[in-house]
């Protein structure tokens, strides 16, 4: 069993470890929202998507096995069972790996500003 430390991760290195994670596992479009702070959610939604259910679910594990690895473990994870929108819940920054056809009909990216990071 590996012995996981505790580190402090701001907003936007979170951001960064999550993304450079599901790149790993060839998540398409990610995107990087930027909350309105009045909101009170989260800093940061990643939004990617998968070609499948079970693409999602790699997606999402390899970002939750590797940040953990780095002392960071997500607050709540739901949707793994079914696959078909998946959110990983880090506090500060939000992961959702959706397949494209809900993606395009929540349209999340309209709830914050677009960042490039």
């Amino acid at each position: 069993m590996k012995k996981v430390s505790k580190i402090a991760i701001n907003s936007e290195e979170l951001v960064k470890l999550i993304i450079d994670a599901a790149e790993e596992k060839l998540a398409e479009n990610i995107t990087v929202v930027q909350m309105n702070s009045a909101n009170g959610i989260s800093d940061f939604f990643v939004i990617c998507q998968g070609d499948t259910t079970v693409h999602n679910q790699a997606i999402c594990s390899g970002v939750v096995d590797s940040l953990t690895e780095k002392g960071c473990k997500p607050w709540h994870v739901e949707g793994t069972d079914e696959g078909r929108w998946i959110l990983a819940d880090f506090s500060d920054v939000v992961l959702h790996v959706m397949l494209p056809e809900l993606r395009d009909y929540y349209r999340l990216e309209e709830l914050g500003t677009v960042v490039n990071m």
